[in-house]
């Protein structure tokens, strides 16, 4: 698992057990995305235990259980389906599948983490709302680029915290690296991901209701585009957007597929937020100004300082913990739904914005 590549991108957090040992079960199962790992990952240093794994094709399945050889394989999904001790079962399935798969997992009256995105048409939102009200499940999601973010994470809670004041603006820059030979069909196929605003872009939306403390917003732009990919058609290799958050906040973000080779991560994704008393940048996976520095760095200026925040090594990944606790007690402390959900919706409908642009 390097970090010069974002598919196989799995981070590794510090273990930080919220449960004794063997008192969450969860299952691993279709493993098209190589987040499957990173979130077999969390789970796992929060304590959980991964009693099964399942995937149609037997390389990857093989791939997997050698990484993870106390994990055993299931003969079919419907044998971790039918097991009464697994609560929770993770997936990252090609991107257009994952409701039908989550609902599944509903039905079976187990939770759900999926990899970003959570769907790629609105319609398959409204079926999983119908599910979660009917089951009374969780439909969790892994909006990585914020929850397996170290500095990422910290940032949120020093906003939460009034660390910068109100929130005005946030300004994220998402590139990826394309690694154009090495990635599936599917990821090629417009149908199959959803298009790039939906894909990573959920990622980016999820940070803008966060950050700003949001529950909604409305789309004032976005835009999407192949700029130098004309083999792959169905490739969008560039996308932007900007909203306006219920709180009053701009917010605008840049997703593409243009890291340059030179950069040895996959990608210099920063976060700046404006507030009315200081503001954060966040460098998540390197910091190109100190040679060596692997990232997870927070500059925070306020009224009295410039402060450098050292976070790798030192925050973990609380979501998994805190939705491992969810899960047990029913609560909603790592992520709401309503707030699953909405990043999702935003992050489809500015894509609907930018294909009719297009069209």
């Amino acid at each position: 698992m390097s970090q010069a590549t974002g598919f196989d991108y799995a981070p590794k957090g510090k273990p930080q057990p919220v449960v004794k040992p063997g008192e969450f079960v969860f299952a691993s199962a279709f493993m098209d995305h190589g987040h499957i790992y990173g979130q077999t990952n969390g789970l796992l240093e929060a304590g959980g235990l991964c009693k099964w794994a399942w995937d149609p094709d037997p390389g990857r399945l093989a791939s997997f259980l050698e990484k993870y050889p106390e994990t055993k394989p299931a003969r079919s999904f419907d044998e971790i389906l039918d097991d009464p001790t697994v609560h929770l079962v993770t997936s990252a399935a090609i991107p257009n599948r994952r409701c039908e798969i989550g609902l599944q997992v509903l039905d079976a009256a187990k939770d759900y983490l999926t990899d970003k995105s959570p769907f790629t048409t609105l319609k398959q939102l409204e079926q999983a709302k119908r599910k979660v009200k009917k089951t009374g499940k969780k439909y969790a999601v892994c909006y990585s680029e914020r929850l397996q973010s170290e500095a990422g994470w910290h940032a949120g809670e020093l906003i939460r915290q009034g660390a910068i004041g109100e929130v005005l603006q946030v300004l994220i820059m998402a590139p990826h690296r394309l690694s154009k030979s090495a990635r599936p069909g599917w990821f090629f196929d417009k149908e199959s991901y959803g298009g790039i605003l939906t894909d990573i872009g959920s990622h980016q939306f999820e940070q803008f209701l966060t950050y700003c403390g949001a529950k909604d917003a409305r789309i004032e732009f976005a835009r999407v585009a192949n700029r130098a990919n004309p083999d792959k058609p169905g490739l969008e290799d560039f996308g932007e957007a900007l909203l306006t958050t219920d709180t009053g906040a701009s917010c605008y973000c840049r997703v593409d597929w243009f890291t340059p080779d030179g950069n040895p991560v996959w990608g210099d994704g920063r976060t700046f937020v404006l507030g009315t008393t200081g503001t954060i940048e966040v460098r998540k996976y390197i910091d190109i100004a100190q040679p060596g520095n692997p990232g997870q760095r927070i500059y925070l200026i306020d009224a009295k300082k410039v402060e450098v925040i050292e976070c790798q090594g030192k925050i973990g990944y609380p979501f998994f913990g805190k939705l491992i606790l969810d899960v047990i007690h029913r609560t909603e402390n790592a992520m709401t739904q309503a707030h699953a959900f909405k990043a999702a919706e935003l992050s489809m409908k500015a894509q609907g914005i930018a294909d009719a642009a297009r069209d």
